[in-house]
């Protein structure tokens, strides 16, 4: 009587078949992933936020909306570093590119709830300055640094930009809807460098997407000679 042999096949378990039998397959990379504490510090900002603001005068929301939606484009400072977030990202690619114009603005309402309450932050000027200083030196380096390195980077210019922002708001108007308006707006420039960074993938707009960063160091650099006066 002859016995057949069972051929012995490799199984390859696809991570949707151990999800539906109750397991977890393990992670790909954890530089894919939005870091924790990003993730915790986004939490603590959003519970603080809204009591912050409602601490305020709670007239002149049209009025409140419209200053905060223009006071970041109101100054060129302020424009050419929001750009240079967006180039930056776009040089720096995936995940960077959507984490950093998420991480300014987050920041950036952090320090401006630090300026409405009236925390003093030191160097307000010439922290503005700089962040156009080195955002720029990066897109003009094409500087390559890890994805925490980055957001932590942008993160602390957010703040001086954010709270000269908070420390602006005019007597009488809606402190959230003031705050909405210069997140709303700062979303805007964003996205305006990303779209021109994506240029970056020409080797012609490679060199002048670095002369875009040129351009916002330069600027930067004339802020601070001003802030220093």
């Amino acid at each position: 009587m002859t016995r057949k042999r069972r051929k012995h096949r490799s199984v390859v378990v696809q991570p949707s078949r151990l999800r539906e039998a109750g397991e977890t397959p393990a992670p790909e990379t954890a530089s894919r992933g939005m870091p924790r504490w990003f993730l915790w510090l986004a939490v603590l900002i959003t519970c603080l936020w809204p009591e912050t603001a409602m601490a305020h005068i709670e007239s002149g929301e049209a009025g409140g909306f419209l200053s905060g939606v223009s006071h970041p484009i109101s100054g060129l400072d302020h424009v050419l570093a929001m750009v240079a977030v967006g180039l930056w990202g776009a040089q720096l690619g995936r995940p960077a590119v959507w984490m950093l114009p998420v991480a300014f603005p987050m920041m950036m309402a952090f320090g401006g709830m630090l300026g409405l309450i009236g925390v003093p932050v030191p160097g307000v000027e010439i922290g503005i300055a700089v962040s156009g200083v080195v955002l720029g030196a990066m897109v003009l380096g094409e500087v390559k640094t890890p994805l925490t390195a980055s957001i932590i980077l942008v993160a602390v210019f957010a703040i001086f930009h954010g709270h000269a922002h908070g420390t602006e708001l005019a007597e009488g108007q809606n402190a959230m809807l003031y705050s909405l308006g210069f997140v709303i707006s700062t979303g805007t420039l964003h996205a305006a460098g990303i779209g021109i960074g994506s240029i970056h993938k020409w080797k012609s707009g490679k060199v002048a997407l670095r002369g875009a960063g040129a351009l916002v160091m330069a600027g930067g650099l004339y802020f601070l000679w001003n802030a220093l006066s």
